[in-house]
């Protein structure tokens, strides 16, 4: 199989598909691999470093597109990505779709099969090509916090850790997830006052000894919600419904009663978001202020940090990439796991929670 690899043209999206490394993978299993040229400039990858990996260097992305059997990317297609697309190819990358209509029908209409990072299962029950991309989110999402409370920011002036004699920032983190315990750890080491909200209770048991006392847990209600939320300086939204949109924890009406400059952070913003005010923003201007809280919503936080996010979203997505390149469809159809990441095949919807969220007609998927 020809495997393709478009630069990311999404704002401030440096990360690569598959990084060098990998490319020699897929070539030492027998496949072709395209990539455009300059795809892997944000890791610091030139297309000779490619070449030697055993890549052949396409001058544009439309050449890759029309050339490739499958392609590999990071974050979902843009308009003129969906364009580019056709029936037969195969389409390996984060969609998040749930809240995002235009893209589905955009996918739906180019008859490509898509199959998602964010909903591809293991053995576990884990999401194993989200949790790389939630563990980098999770801290990074401490210091957007960290930079957003700053009085020049238009945060509140307080310095997450405080000193000796100063209270330090109180942080509640909404889910205990994978998102939430990074975010948690990142924020205990920095000194910070942390509470984890869950309905979990195994889970929340879970976190209770891993932070051993660093950091308390609170079963989640809407009562415990506003309890925290009310009294925090920061709160960081990492609520995950596998392919579905994220629930609306923190409404408008709440802001009213948050400390005045107080910073949100919704890791959640790709899959909707779980602040009912929360609109997707970029790196370029990361923050805005609505009812005198400021929110950070950067839709690709791990793009912000390519070289990590990169290498460690490769290691998990190699072993399920080569499965495709190997097999085609028929390795979406007999690995279950992969089955679960299918949300897209010649114009259907094949992931139930992705149909329920968009309103649109679920069809399993079959062999052709």
């Amino acid at each position: 199989m020809l495997v393709g690899v478009p630069k990311e043209v999404k704002t401030h999206e440096y990360r690569v598909g598959l990084t060098p490394a990998a490319v020699r993978e897929y070539v030492a299993a027998g496949h072709g691999v395209v990539v455009e040229a300059g795809a892997g400039a944000g890791i610091g990858a030139s297309d000779a470093v490619y070449r030697k990996a055993g890549a052949r260097v396409a001058d544009t992305a439309e050449q890759v597109f029309a050339e490739a059997d499958m392609i590999v990317k990071v974050k979902e297609p843009q308009p003129a990505e969906w364009r580019r697309l056709r029936e037969g190819q195969i389409l390996f990358t984060y969609l998040h779709l749930a809240p995002d209509p235009e893209q589905a029908k955009g996918l739906l209409e180019s008859g490509v099969t898509a199959v998602a990072y964010e909903t591809v299962t293991d053995a576990q029950g884990g999401l194993p090509l989200l949790a790389p991309m939630s563990e980098v989110a999770g801290r990074l999402s401490v210091e957007a916090a960290g930079s957003a409370l700053k009085r020049h920011s238009g945060g509140r002036g307080i310095l997450i850790g405080g000193v000796p004699g100063v209270k330090p920032a109180k942080i509640v983190v909404l889910g205990g997830g994978v998102v939430g315990t990074h975010a948690a750890r990142m924020a205990v080491g920095l000194g910070a006052d942390v509470t984890i909200l869950d309905r979990s209770l195994p889970r929340l048991r879970q976190l209770d000894e891993l932070f051993e006392g660093r950091a308390r847990t609170r079963f989640s209600t809407i009562d415990t919600i506003e309890d925290e939320v009310f009294a925090a300086d920061v709160v960081i939204g990492a609520v995950l419904v596998p392919g579905a949109s994220a629930p609306k924890l923190v409404t408008r009406r709440m802001l009213g009663s948050m400390q005045p400059r107080a910073v949100l952070v919704d890791v959640a913003i790709d899959q909707g978001g779980c602040f009912e005010t929360s609109h997707a923003t970029t790196h370029a201007d990361p923050t805005y202020e609505c009812e005198g809280i400021i929110h950070y919503c950067v839709a690709n936080m791990p793009g912000a940090v390519p070289v990590t996010s990169s290498q460690a979203l490769n290691n998990a997505t190699l072993p399920f990439g080569l499965a495709l390149a190997d097999k085609g469809l028929a390795a979406a159809i007999e690995n279950p796991h992969l089955r679960d990441g299918l949300n897209i095949h010649r114009g259907q919807v094949t992931n139930k929670a992705v149909a329920d969220s968009l309103g649109l007609a679920y069809a399993p998927a079959v062999a052709a």
